[in-house]
């Protein structure tokens, strides 16, 4: 495990505020699509952030035009070839949703551009996601050819109810910031320009406030995530079982040609 904030390759670490620690997801060459490097890292450092007595609110950003456009195109041929690399990535994956779950600081997310994939696990997943109006919500999984399960049944239905999730989540159906709040699938939205702002503004709130009370009452709220987890962990399961069946290899060629992907060749 990575033990340093020094030892990150794909994210950046800055102090904008005493007790606040903010990361930036930094592949903005590539609009912070995650790599298997980034993947792991997403999922390791709230352990360490968990364990810095100088934190008491964090922020996750990303650098550039995109919060997270989701998972490195080559992350996906490992996975459709490689039984090592699935049963890697499932570890990654349920680290990176419990490990936000289980951390004890309070994380707000500032989401703009495109959020997609594990990036949007943790936005979501953050205790306050604040998003920009323009942002570009969407949970890519059926599109790709797989299950939805690296966040979608552990929060999704709770946030913003099951029709709606059922919606979003069997059909990719982006959502805009502006939506994503009315829906309540994102504590709030803000224009463009105010995006990192608000972020700063409620995370310092959140490092001034009482440590234990706001600890603690995350800790108790987040037991309704924990009495989810075996939903998630299915979804995440059938997910990874996806990746060696044919759905995804139509998915992901569809995605390099820039076409609809044609599923309707496939028993249903």
């Amino acid at each position: 495990m990575t033990q340093t904030y020094s030892d990150y390759k794909t994210i950046l670490f800055d102090r904008p505020a005493e007790g606040v620690l903010r990361l930036t997801m930094n592949r903005p060459e590539k609009l912070n699509a995650l790599d298997w490097v980034g993947h792991t890292e997403l999922a390791e450092v709230w352990r360490l952030i968990d364990a810095d007595p100088e934190v008491r609110a964090v922020i996750l950003a990303g650098a550039g035009r995109a919060f997270s456009a989701g998972g490195d195109l080559e992350v996906v041929d490992d996975l459709i070839n490689s039984f090592e690399a699935r049963s890697r990535m499932w570890k990654d994956a349920k680290d990176l949703v419990y490990n936000i779950i289980n951390c004890s600081k309070p994380i707000v997310s500032a989401i703009h551009g495109p959020a997609v994939g594990a990036g949007l696990v943790a936005g979501i997943l953050a205790d306050i996601s604040i998003a920009a109006k323009s942002a570009k919500i969407v949970d890519g999984h059926t599109r790709l050819g797989v299950a939805g399960g690296d966040h979608a049944a552990i929060i999704w239905p709770l946030l913003c109810g099951m029709a709606k999730a059922k919606y979003h989540l069997l059909l990719c159906e982006p959502v805009s910031g502006e939506k994503a709040e009315e829906i309540g699938l994102v504590s709030l939205s803000v224009e463009d320009d105010q995006l990192q702002d608000k972020a700063l503004e409620i995370a310092i709130r959140l490092a001034n406030g009482a440590p234990n009370a706001i600890r603690w009452t995350k800790y108790a709220m987040n037991n309704w995530l924990r009495m989810a987890g075996p939903a998630f962990d299915t979804s995440l399961a059938l997910e990874m079982m996806g990746f060696g069946g044919p759905e995804v290899v139509e998915g992901l060629a569809s995605h390099r040609e820039k076409r609809e992907p044609d599923f309707t060749k496939f028993p249903g």
